[in-house]
């Protein structure tokens, strides 16, 4: 892909759409009332806000901490509903529960504040001229509401960042005809030199007679595959040779080192016309274990990554722009990481896309809630499927971490109805991909999962050698004791799976002013031998397979970045490059 696509959704995209970010009206509802006084058919605004921003960072134009439980919203939308045409809203992300009307009637209601959700808003659209309305309610005392990071109090602490409340991602309409290509499911087969191409199509397409898709496959403007097929019904399934070898007589595959990726453009046609286009893209790789090695592209690879929590001073999770995205991914590559670990939060598109781009593979994970309910489990899976959905076609996704450190629930060592719902959602993740490895709960108190990860923040060399030395000592070492947990849950144990350590490091080096934290050193050559002695100690390891160093960037309440919160590096990133380089 030669040049970078800014698009909100660049692995479904058609070029019809219009961007709703920009400024929206907006109203505190502190008292419950808008329902009752009927601001879903028009409210007088009290303040302007600058979307994809919430209300509590700089960006929005607000700056309100304080917590609300309810706000809202309203746009007008200079759309006219057209024959033969729907008009879909998308929001990528709004935290948590989200109602929607268009000119005073319900369009939908949303759930979640990490899952991406659609509207069809054709049938509202009665004038030149439409109001959309938003009401939003977010709750800071329900403790089983997925939300990662965030705080449910108002100042942000120890390893807890400012709360969120409303629209905190990015908001477009598409248009697009009746007749239309609905979802695209791709699956790459560096094996069998092919991708499997799974469609799904609309209502009215399906009721058609016949319809003809169209596929054309090209890498670096060179066409790989051309062809047609014929179809009826709403699903169509098919694979497409990839006979495509590079000079040195090897594949076009994708890797951090290689990031290939081929252009995919689908054409839909009905009656002999054509009513549909859309844009795609994928990357030829394989995840796998074999013989209890973590491998990329039938080799085994050393998994070399930093966690990313993905706040900003100004914006808090909602990076500012498409370059401060951008700029994080090749400051990540910059310092020699082949992988990120995407922390506590659901990766959006444009994040992912630029991963797929630049290369760099990901630990997929999902907003943790801190306390378990039976509302929470369902809630989890809910969003959990939209996040497996959204990602499935990303060649940089190589894990899937629906849990991490038992947050959500904190009672899995004894409980088995928690640990029935690690397994749930190990195996539904397994169920709808085979293809990418599953950990249960990233760092410690394991059900099944495909890769031993391990959560270890010790800087002793000596006791972290003899450590990491065997996985037995990793076991007998992190007995449950001393604030620490068991690995494993009971009933589950080492079963050969590759081991990683997952998050380690975290040494505190303030740059400036601000943090009340005590740091670990004081200059920049102590800061990076003490991260040279701890890296080492992983990469000469010999059972060792990975490791995720934390972290990129300071927070709100954390000095262990390699950057500033301002993106400023701390050290020389040449010979931060040569520690974090994967050369093992």
């Amino acid at each position: 892909m030669a040049q970078l696509i800014k698009h909100p959704n660049p692995q479904f995209r058609r070029t019809s759409w219009t961007d709703l970010n920009g400024t929206w009206d907006f109203r505190f509802d502190l008292l419950r009332e808008g329902l009752l006084q009927e601001w879903n058919k028009g409210f007088k605004p009290t303040h302007k806000i600058e979307v994809p921003f919430v209300y509590q960072s700089e960006r929005s134009g607000i700056h309100e901490t304080t917590f609300c439980p309810v706000v809202w919203y309203q746009r007008t939308l200079n759309k006219k509903a057209v024959n033969d045409q729907r008009n879909i809203i998308h929001f990528e992300a709004v935290d948590y529960r989200t109602t929607v009307w268009v000119n005073g009637a319900y369009v939908g209601k949303h759930v979640g504040g990490n899952s991406r959700f659609s509207f069809d808003l054709t049938s509202f659209l009665t004038e030149e001229e439409n109001l959309l309305v938003l009401r939003v309610e977010d709750s800071l005392e329900d403790m089983t509401i997925p939300r990662g990071k965030q705080y449910w109090k108002e100042t942000a602490e120890v390893m807890w960042f400012t709360q969120m409340t409303g629209i905190w991602r990015d908001v477009w309409l598409e248009d697009k005809n009746l007749y239309s290509v609905e979802t695209i499911r791709l699956t790459p087969d560096i094996d069998k030199k092919e991708v499997e191409v799974e469609l799904h199509f609309s209502e009215e397409a399906a009721l058609s007679d016949s319809f003809t898709l169209t596929l054309e496959l090209t890498l670096d403007d060179r066409i790989i595959a051309k062809e047609s097929h014929w179809a009826r019904g709403k699903y169509l399934k098919f694979c497409v040779g990839i006979d495509d070898f590079n000079d040195h007589g090897l594949g076009n595959w994708w890797s951090p080192e290689h990031p290939n990726l081929y252009d995919l453009k689908l054409e839909l046609d009905v009656d002999n016309q054509l009513v549909d286009t859309v844009y795609s893209y994928f990357g030829m790789r394989k995840i796998s274990i074999e013989n209890n090695k973590f491998c990329l592209n039938n080799r085994p690879y050393f998994f070399s990554s930093v966690l990313d929590q993905g706040y900003f001073p100004d914006s808090i999770l909602t990076a500012p722009s498409f370059e401060a995205l951008e700029n994080d991914i090749q400051w990540i590559k910059k310092l020699g990481f082949n992988g990120v670990r995407k922390h506590m939060m659901s990766s959006e598109n444009n994040y992912l896309y630029l991963c797929d781009y630049y290369g760099l593979l990901v630990w997929s994970e999902m907003a943790a809630a801190y306390d378990y309910s039976e509302e929470y489990a369902y809630q989890m899976v809910d969003e959990w499927k939209v996040v497996l959905q959204q990602g499935y076609n990303h060649p940089c996704i190589a894990a899937w971490v629906p849990l991490n450190e038992s947050w959500g629930v904190p009672d899995i060592y004894h409980s088995k109805k928690q640990q029935a719902h690690a397994q749930t959602l190990y195996y539904l993740t397994k169920s709808v991909d085979d293809t990418r490895p599953v950990i249960s709960n990233d760092g410690w108190e394991h059900c099944q999962s495909d890769l031993f990860t391990v959560h270890d923040y010790s800087s002793d060399e000596i006791s972290l050698a003899e450590r990491y030395s065997s996985v037995d000592k990793i076991i007998a070492d992190m007995p449950g004791l001393c604030g620490r947990k068991f690995l494993f849950c009971p009933g589950y144990k080492y079963e050969g799976q590759p081991v990683m350590c997952t998050e380690m490091g975290g040494i505190n080096y303030r740059l400036g002013l601000g943090m009340n934290v005590e740091p670990n050193v004081s200059n920049a050559d102590d800061f990076v031998e003490e991260i040279r002695k701890v890296i080492n100690i992983y990469k000469q390891s010999s059972i060792i397979e990975g490791f995720c160093y934390t972290q990129l960037t300071d927070t709100e309440t954390e000095i262990c970045g390699l950057l500033t919160w301002d993106r400023e590096p701390k050290a020389s990133a040449e010979k931060l490059n040569a520690i974090f380089s994967p050369d093992k």
